[in-house]
C-alpha cells in the first residue's frame, strides 16, 4: 500500500515512522510512505497557505489554492482515495480501517487553523475524524489512520490473526488477557486459562467480552453479532434484549 501524507508539519511524522507497527510495515515493504509539504504547492514570496475568513471571525483558514495544488500533482501519477482529517467527517471504526486496507493507495490531508476553505471538499472523496474533540490540526488523525490500517495489512503483525480478536473486530470490546506469573502480589490468573480445555475457554472469553461490552459500551451490543447463547448469558447479567420489547 502507498500512503500519501499532505501537511505542513512532515517532521510530526519522523518518530512514530520509525517505531513499532509502522516501521515494521515500511521495512518489510508493505506500506510505503510519502510525505508532502503544503507549502511547496503554495505560490508568493511568503509561501502563504492561509488567509482571514470572509464575513469575519477568529483564526485563519486554509487558502484553496495551495491544498487543490498539491492534490492534482498527487494524483497526476498515482490514484490514491483522497481524505481530508476533519471534525466534521465520519468517525473512524476499525469496519472503516478493514476497508481501507484494502485500498491501494491513500492520500491523507492534514488540515491547520481553523480549517479548510470549504471549496476543496469537492476534491477529496471522504473527510473521517477520530473523535468528538478538537486537535491542533489533522497531523495525529493521519497518524492514527496510518497506524489503524498498517496492522491490518497481510505481513505486518507477527501473528496474522491477532486482529481478528481485537476489541471492535467481532464488535464487542476484547477479553481480559493474562500472562506469567501465575500469582501476582495475590492475585492468580482465572484457573479457567490453565486448564487446557479450549473449548471452555473459548466460551469463557466470549462471555467476558460480553460482560465488559455491557458495562462498558452497551451500544455496541445493538450491532454485534450475537447468538442465542450470548443473548442469553447477557439476559442474566441484566440486559435488555431488544427482541424481548
Amino acid at each position: 500500500m502507498r500512503v500519501h501524507v499532505l501537511t505542513l508539519f512532515p517532521e510530526m511524522f519522523g518518530s512514530p515512522l520509525a517505531a513499532g507497527v509502522l516501521r515494521r510495515a515500511r521495512e518489510r515493504g508493505v506500506l510505503e510512505i510519502s510525505l508532502h509539504q503544503l507549502r511547496d504547492y503554495a505560490g508568493g514570496r511568503h509561501l502563504q497557505v492561509d488567509d482571514t475568513p470572509y464575513g469575519g471571525g477568529q483564526g485563519m483558514v486554509m487558502k484553496p489554492e495551495p491544498v487543490v495544488a498539491a492534490i492534482e500533482h498527487i494524483t497526476a501519477t498515482d490514484s490514491p482515495r483522497r481524505i481530508l482529517l476533519s471534525p466534521q467527517g465520519a468517525v473512524l471504526s476499525h469496519a472503516r480501517a478493514r476497508a481501507l486496507a484494502c485500498e491501494r493507495s491513500l492520500l491523507l490531508i492534514c488540515a491547520r487553523y481553523e480549517g479548510l476553505d470549504e471549496r476543496v471538499k469537492a476534491h477529496v472523496d471522504e473527510e473521517l475524524s477520530i473523535g468528538d474533540y478538537v486537535l491542533s490540526g489533522g497531523e495525529l488523525p493521519a497518524l492514527v489512520v496510518l497506524d489503524a490500517v498498517a496492522r491490518l495489512l497481510p505481513g505486518v503483525l507477527g501473528n496474522e490473526a491477532s486482529p481478528a480478536d481485537d476489541s471492535f473486530a467481532t464488535g464487542l470490546l476484547e477479553h481480559p488477557q493474562y500472562t506469567r506469573p501465575e500469582d501476582f502480589r495475590g492475585t492468580r490468573v482465572p484457573e479457567i486459562l490453565l486448564s487446557g480445555d479450549h473449548p471452555t475457554i473459548a466460551r469463557w472469553r466470549r462471555e467476558q467480552s460480553l460482560r465488559l461490552t455491557l458495562e462498558r459500551r452497551p451500544d455496541l451490543l445493538t450491532t454485534a453479532p450475537l447468538d442465542a447463547t450470548d443473548r442469553a448469558f447477557l439476559r442474566k447479567l441484566g440486559w435488555r434484549d431488544k427482541e424481548d420489547s
